[in-house]
């Protein structure tokens, strides 16, 4: 079989925990980057870059952030979807007040406008959690949709009260904007992703990771312990907020190009949170493969009566797009309550252990 793991040893305690302990989940790994650098771009048209492969890495990069606060740190959020817009509109206003800066950097720097504003609505969780925390960042959901409404600075003070994307250069090539290719925008979402995730991996590895996971399961004793509950709460919507903050630049600036207040509103942060549980909560896999699920397959099944040659209604496809999405929600729920990434752990554990049935 293709896990086979017989001959790899470990020798020291450095080569049992590294990030990769069975070799067949590194070339896994490789052979999935190579697909995404290599493979797609080469090959996808400009249709599978705007429907799929784009805003499938940008829900993906969403959810990691939403994982990292209620996977990892156990605090509950709903105003995900908000967050974004404070990413989106802080990037607008940095290209547009110093329009020299590189385009990357002004969407990485937009990350920590968001990450201050989480930090200051994460001050609840110090005295509250549970639903009472959900309720708490419902109201910065509406408190922040309200402020993109009515504070027409952030948006130029444009009539139509949304903000439009220009032309955005780097190095002589445009990556946002009308003008932008579709495969320029891909490359660069990827690359800011990658690097996120690798940074999470590490994160979430680490003392900090441990600190979070401690403060999850059970506050009480991580704080008995001598963990810093501030501070590891206020850390985990530092981070959480600065990496849906980009996200949420990434959203507008390299996908939509174009946003208004509403496109922020409850029902993307509720789309965010359904990613991250049904990917699995506590898991970095999980959020790519949730957005899979929750983004990619809507465009698969839109796709599939036309070419099967099936004609069906526009409406009638839209209510079996949702109940077939709907169902197989419930039934990935019911056959792994933890998510696909443990649906997964439990194929990989099965492939180690083949033929044995233990």
């Amino acid at each position: 079989m293709l896990y086979r793991i017989a001959g790899q040893f470990k020798t020291n305690y450095r080569a049992d925990q590294a990030l990769f302990p069975v070799s067949q989940d590194a070339w896994l790994l490789g052979l999935i980057l190579i697909c995404a650098w290599v493979a797609f771009p080469l090959t996808a048209s400009e249709f599978t870059f705007q429907t799929l492969l784009i805003p499938i890495l940008i829900y993906s990069l969403a959810a990691l952030g939403l994982n990292i606060l209620t996977g990892y740190a156990g605090q509950l959020s709903l105003g995900t979807g908000a967050f974004m817009g404070v990413g989106a509109y802080a990037c607008y206003k940095l290209l547009t007040i110093f329009p020299w800066m590189n385009p990357v950097v002004a969407i990485l720097l937009s990350g920590l406008f968001s990450a201050g504003i989480g930090v200051v609505f994460g001050i609840p969780s110090l005295r509250i959690k549970g639903f009472y925390l959900a309720i708490a960042t419902l109201a910065a959901q509406f408190f922040l949709i309200w402020l993109f409404e009515k504070w027409a600075w952030l948006y130029n003070y444009n009539t139509s009260g949304a903000i439009q994307v220009p032309n955005v250069d780097m190095w002589g090539i445009t990556i946002a904007g009308p003008l932008a290719s579709s495969t320029t925008q891909y490359y660069v979402v990827l690359a800011i992703v990658t690097l996120i995730t690798l940074l999470c991996i590490n994160l979430t590895r680490g003392n900090l990771g441990r600190m979070w996971k401690a403060t999850r399961d059970m506050d009480i004793a991580a704080e008995l312990i001598g963990i810093n509950l501030m501070k590891s709460k206020l850390m985990a919507f530092a981070v959480s907020s600065y990496i849906v903050g980009v996200a949420g630049a990434l959203f507008v600036f390299l996908w939509r190009g174009a946003a208004e207040p509403n496109l922020f509103d409850i029902t993307l942060s509720f789309q965010i949170l359904f990613i991250a549980i049904i990917g699995g909560l506590g898991s970095i896999l999980g959020n790519y493969l949730g957005a899979i699920l929750i983004v990619g397959l809507p465009v698969v099944l839109n796709s599939l009566p036309e070419l099967l040659g099936v004609e069906i209604k526009s409406a009638t496809l839209e209510h079996l797009n949702i109940m077939i999405i709907g169902s197989l929600i419930v039934f990935f729920l019911i056959v792994e309550p933890h998510g696909l990434a443990r649906l997964w752990g439990l194929i990989r554990e099965k492939l180690i252990k083949w033929p044995f049935p233990h």
